[in-house]
């Protein structure tokens, strides 16, 4: 089967809905009239996705500076996501479940790898529900949370 390639700056995000690792439901249509950062990572329980999942967490403050929700979406269950916060003591940042329909939201963004999980990647969501920037990164790499910020200040 052929990937799907990544929606294209500009394209409009189809709303979806995920639940976090306390249960709460994240909707992207409730995000309107503010960013959204997906940050997307393979796997919890993983080094880099840790690292990752940990930098969102410390610039928390920042993202709320610049109208910005930013959580991490990756396709484990809600309990695996629920332990994992735990033990990497996230409190402020939404760790979605993409896990059923398995990976939906990662298909539908078209970074879903035919191993059965996302690349690691950052969509930056407008606040009109448009895309207004994508980076998918070597599976192994820890994306830049400072480039990330300075993209969010120029949208």
């Amino acid at each position: 089967m052929a990937a799907k390639k990544v929606l294209d700056v500009g394209t409009k995000v189809r709303d979806f809905s995920l639940k976090d690792q306390n249960q709460n439901v994240f909707q992207l249509a409730g995000c309107k009239g503010k960013k959204v950062l997906l940050s997307f990572h393979p796997l919890a329980w993983t080094p880099v996705c840790a690292k990752q999942m940990l930098s969102l967490e410390k610039s928390n403050k920042v993202f709320k500076k610049l109208n910005t929700v930013a959580v991490g979406i990756s396709v484990d269950s809600v309990p695996s996501k629920s332990a994992w916060a735990k033990s990497l003591k996230i409190s402020k940042t939404g760790l979605l479940a993409d896990f059923w329909p398995h990976g939906g939201v990662a298909k539908a963004l078209g970074i879903f790898r035919e191993e059965g999980f996302s690349q690691r990647a950052n969509l930056i969501v407008d606040e009109n529900g448009r895309i207004a920037f994508t980076k998918i990164y070597p599976i192994g790499q820890l994306p830049d949370i400072d480039e990330l910020i300075e993209q969010l200040k120029l949208i």
